[in-house]
């Protein structure tokens, strides 16, 4: 199959969603198909283009498996500029546009078009480069906007929402097939699209890759730079964005002395909260490490944390969970009851889930684990074990391939 790939992030860029997209490629390249990857040029570490990346728009590259072509992001340093967003967002779906009906050879037949959200933008561009490629669209869900920036009153504006909202029923609607993480997300997506498509939408959770993420010596490198010895650790790595109501960690190191916290990590909410946190000796903010550090990075905490606003556990499924089961670290989840993470705990036997921005609930559940290192132990032992068998990248992958020769065939 030749299936043309639309994704903001790619490896070597350090977002998420390009660790998941990387991998699902190189599941499907070992399956055999040839793809064509348009994506971003790497920017995400601080919001704009890396150095060595500078230069040109547009670049292409040869693999053993296809190409990728990497263009021009048009992000800015200012975050919580929506507007300057939105228009970085569009002009990116637009090069991509191009790229796509280009990638692999100009409008040349291809089976699949797989567009992944967020950007919502992409889903407009994807359903193109199929009409330009006489492919089908699939488009993979990892957070649904605008409803996660509505409800944490990241957009407003209701013009700007209705667009989104737009943008978001037409990309449903125009996909032959549309992938989400988990059953509260399917639910969420159902109710808004004609009840002939809810058959459309299908789960395919996100992986994590054990082979890199193992546990490790909690000790390390990672400790000795931030100057923390042998006491116990609590850690957050991931985004430090509006959704993730990180204020509990800053009011769990405010309550308990005796632990470190780490916040490892960037965003649009990391200068906000670390005026909150001033003056606060065991809390750490740390910027994001090569990919290469996870491994460690992870190991240092003896507790991580997953906190969510109220009521995005519905439209938001944290992947970094998975890394942290991964590395046999157990979980205070802060989220929605009910949701994808607290059901993945209590199956996985893998930590704690409280109500969300609670922080009397947060800070027990913490000094719970903290003060018992054996159960720690225990529930970080039963979510790897859960993890090796029911997340690994060879079973997500066989479910892309199954559902992209399902569409093809049609």
């Amino acid at each position: 199959m030749k299936i043309v790939v639309l994704c903001p992030h790619f490896e070597p860029d350090a977002a998420p969603t390009g660790t998941v997209m990387t991998r699902i490629v190189s599941e499907l390249a070992a399956l055999g198909h040839e793809l064509h990857v348009v994506t971003s040029l790497p920017w995400y570490r601080e919001h704009r283009i890396e150095h060595g990346w500078t230069g040109r728009p547009i670049r292409t590259e040869k693999t053993s498996w296809g190409t990728i072509t990497r263009v021009n992001p048009f992000a800015g340093e200012d975050k919580r500029n929506l507007v300057r967003r939105a228009a970085g967002f569009a002009g990116f779906s637009l090069l991509a546009g191009v790229a796509g009906v280009r990638a692999g050879g100009w409008f040349r037949k291809a089976d699949v078009v797989l567009a992944m959200s967020p950007p919502i933008t992409l889903g407009l561009t994807g359903w193109l480069v199929g009409l330009a490629r006489r492919a089908r669209l699939i488009f993979n869900i990892q957070d649904v906007f605008p409803d996660a920036a509505v409800r944490t009153g990241a957009i407003s504006d209701r013009r700007l929402i209705a667009v989104a909202e737009w943008l978001e029923r037409f990309s449903y609607h125009r996909a032959r097939a549309v992938t989400v993480l988990s059953e509260d997300l399917r639910a969420n997506l159902a109710a808004k699209v004609r009840p002939q498509h809810g058959d459309r939408i299908h789960v395919i959770p996100n992986f994590v890759d054990t082979e890199l993420l193992r546990p490790g010596d909690r000790i390390g490198e990672y400790r000795a730079e931030l100057g923390i010895g042998d006491g116990p650790v609590v850690l957050y790595a991931g985004n430090v964005g509006f959704s993730q109501s990180l204020e509990l960690v800053v009011d769990a190191a405010r309550a308990c002395g005796d632990i470190t916290f780490v916040i490892n990590g960037d965003g649009a909410a990391r200068s906000e909260l670390e005026a909150e946190a001033e003056g606060l000796k065991n809390l750490r903010f740390v910027g994001y490490q090569p990919a290469e550090r996870l491994p460690e990075v992870l190991a240092s905490g003896d507790v991580h944390v997953v906190p969510l606003r109220a009521g995005l556990g519905d439209v938001s499924v944290p992947s970094k969970t998975y890394s942290s089961l991964a590395a046999a670290r157990p979980v205070v989840a802060s989220i929605d009851a009910s949701t994808e993470i607290p059901r993945l705990l209590a199956a996985a036997g893998a930590g704690i889930s409280v109500a969300p921005d609670d922080p009397a609930a947060f800070i027990e559940a913490i000094r719970a684990l903290v003060d018992d290192p054996q159960r720690a132990a225990q529930l970080g032992e039963s979510g790897r074990r859960w993890v090796v068998v029911e997340a690994s990248p060879e079973a997500v992958g066989a479910a892309y391939d199954q559902l992209i020769k399902a569409v093809a065939a049609e």
